[in-house]
């Protein structure tokens, strides 16, 4: 559904992105994991438009990704970014609603208050509908967003794309656990969802496959069997990991 080749994102003469080359298909949660300064970010970021590649290409059905109007891509691929900053005041159901504004005009409009329902519904927000955005936790307010997504891809046309960057930094165990479990219903469903994490564990539970990058390249891609094992990953982060109990953690000495 999406695909990147040979993806090369430049800032000045630093490169960002070097080189990278995967796909996200419908069905499945893709999670990319690796250490800070990685890419993760320019990846969503290049994956759902809002960069463009010095190199290579992002192809979105088959397409490229430059070729969609802003409006046809937003029926059908959505974002949620770690950081979101409102310019009026807003209730979290306006903020839902925002969603809903590539359908304006066309027939699916008349589904947006079902939409906006269903999403807060989804989300765990519902009860937050008639709070003020600004006096929501983070958590909250990542939560909202994430509803704010899926009422934008409500009654999308064909499969459609969900990328998130880093949605559960904010949320707290039992919220964090829900959002990823969410996000496997959704891929069963038929999405194509696309997660940036940083808990490996997390990765290791949501994901169907995985990719790691690290110093702006594509490491392995993969399932998360093939890809999340200590030794690739002692090297990706510089420290040793063990496996106990099905759980990744690092090897700290004493």
């Amino acid at each position: 559904m999406i695909a990147a080749e040979g993806l090369t994102i430049r800032a000045g003469r630093r490169r960002l992105l070097c080189g990278v080359t995967l796909q996200l298909l419908p069905g499945e949660v893709l999670a990319v994991v690796g250490p800070n300064g990685a890419g993760k970010s320019t990846l969503l970021r290049a994956l759902s438009g809002e960069l463009r590649p010095d190199a290579g290409a992002v192809m979105f059905e088959g397409q490229d990704l430059a070729s969609w109007s802003p409006a046809a891509l937003a029926r059908r691929r959505a974002v949620v970014s770690q950081h979101v900053a409102l310019a009026f005041p807003m209730v979290a159901a306006e903020v839902v609603a925002l969603g809903r504004l590539p359908w304006h005009g066309t027939p699916a409009a008349a589904q947006d208050e079902a939409a906006v329902a269903e999403a807060l519904s989804a989300a765990g927000v519902l009860r937050l509908a008639g709070q003020p955005h600004g006096t929501l936790s983070g958590g909250e307010r990542q939560r909202v967003q994430v509803a704010r997504a899926l009422a934008q891809l409500h009654g999308a046309p064909g499969p459609a794309a969900l990328l998130l960057d880093e949605p559960t930094a904010s949320l707290d165990v039992k919220h964090g656990a829900a959002l990823l479990a969410l996000l496997r219903r959704l891929a069963r469903q038929g999405l194509a969802v696309l997660v940036v994490l940083h808990d490996l564990n997390e990765a290791a539970f949501v994901a169907d496959r995985v990719a790691v990058l690290a110093d702006s390249r594509l490491v392995m891609f993969g399932t998360p069997q093939e890809v999340l094992r200590p030794a690739l990953l002692g090297d990706v982060y510089g420290i040793p990991f063990r496996a106990t109990g099905g759980v990744l953690a690092p090897a700290f000495a004493g």
